[in-house]
């Protein structure tokens, strides 16, 4: 098994650096582990050319050579390139894709068809409608050694991946842990659908893994564990 961060995430606004309202344009940090035969690729969060470009430069893959695409949350800057991987299988966890499918069919239905700015929402919830349709519930594991962690919280089935090596464990938090400022200082994402539930992940998080791969943030080794 290999893995390799291709682009490292931001937040639009980071609330541990003081900051407020949208300061530049977030996206996730975007993940790429081979397992077997299969290229998996964590939350394309760039758009679809500049995703393109990183693979290229990062791992010297062109996008059709990805076999699997695993969202760990819907929240549109964590997919914004997805649509580069037609090639690919499309996963999300279960818990995520039903948390976020029924709210946006349900919103859907509650638009007024002679009101103009409810048809610009109709357009850009019926996209997400097609993106997530696309999206099928994620097995418990994408290939050897590569198991989901569920994580839910921030989002309502938001969703880690942890990597088993020989040597440690790595996981992909995802939004359940962003930054490094996050995770120095036990301080959970803003604007959580349940903060009690996503207090709960980031404890377990930290308790499972040697090392992590933060939603918005680099590589870090988990501050709680002995050098390796």
């Amino acid at each position: 098994m290999e893995w390799r961060v291709i682009s490292i995430g931001t937040l639009p606004a980071h609330p541990l650096w003081g900051e407020k309202g949208q300061v530049r344009t977030g996206h996730a940090t975007t993940t790429l582990v081979v397992a077997g035969n299969k290229r998996i690729l964590i939350d394309p969060g760039l758009p679809e050319q500049i995703l393109s470009a990183r693979l290229a430069e990062r791992a010297n893959l062109a996008a059709s050579q990805i076999t699997d695409v695993f969202l760990t949350s819907f929240k549109s800057d964590c997919r914004r390139g997805i649509g580069a991987f037609a090639n690919a299988e499309w996963w999300i966890s279960e818990a995520e894709r039903e948390g976020v499918g029924v709210p946006i069919a349900q919103r859907l239905k509650e638009l007024n068809p002679d009101d103009e700015e409810d048809q610009v929402l109709k357009e850009v919830l019926s996209r997400d409608v097609a993106v997530l349709q696309r999206c099928r519930a994620a097995p418990d594991r994408l290939a050897d050694r590569v198991a989901l962690f569920p994580l839910p919280g921030v989002t309502p089935g938001l969703c880690g991946i942890l990597l088993e090596d020989a040597r440690f464990t790595l996981l992909v938090t995802g939004d359940a842990i962003p930054t490094v400022e996050h995770l120095e200082r036990g301080q959970v994402l803003a604007g959580a659908v349940d903060g009690a539930k996503a207090r709960e992940s980031f404890a377990e998080a930290i308790e499972v893994a040697d090392m992590f791969i933060l939603g918005r943030d680099n590589l870090v080794v988990n501050p709680t564990k002995k050098p390796f």
